[in-house]
């Protein structure tokens, strides 16, 4: 097994991992402002559980990343092939954590709107938006990078 072989699945797991993440944590921050919300307007749950599921689409990034990835590794992956996946899945994995986690915190601000009896669900997609907008320019990026793998 050679070291590029392993830099490329510390990247395969930053990719997942760091998106993931990031998911996890700005479902957790949607999810606590739409509990509330609830408890204040019991009928707003439809129109606020889109904004609360905007920040899972991260996570999907990142495993899309990863099966794009996950086909073009083998053992004997050169160091600087290692290092193209490596960094593809560090600046995917960050875009995606940190955008989730901006995300949850946009729309739990429209949920509680919402639970407060303001019709701000147009208003909370379009804003939750643009931090989404990073983490698919991560993903683009990535795959842009795959290019380097066959040179």
């Amino acid at each position: 097994m050679d070291i590029g072989y392993i830099i490329a699945m510390i990247g395969m797991g930053c990719m997942v991992g760091l998106s993931g993440s990031g998911s996890a944590i700005g479902l957790a921050i949607g999810g606590q402002s739409l509990l509330g919300a609830l408890k204040k307007n019991p009928s707003c749950f439809g129109s606020a559980f889109i904004p609360f599921v905007m920040p899972s689409t991260q996570g999907l990034y990142g495993f899309v990343g990863f099966i794009m990835y996950n086909g073009m590794i083998s053992s004997s992956i050169s160091v600087f092939q290692g290092a193209v996946v490596l960094g593809a899945g560090i600046g995917m994995g960050l875009a995606c954590l940190i955008s989730a986690i901006q995300q949850g915190k946009i729309c739990a601000s429209g949920i509680a709107a919402i639970g407060g009896g303001h019709n701000l669900s147009s208003t909370t997609l379009i804003l939750g938006a643009f931090p989404e907008f990073y983490a698919i320019l991560s993903l683009v990026a990535a795959i842009l990078m795959q290019g380097l793998l066959k040179a």
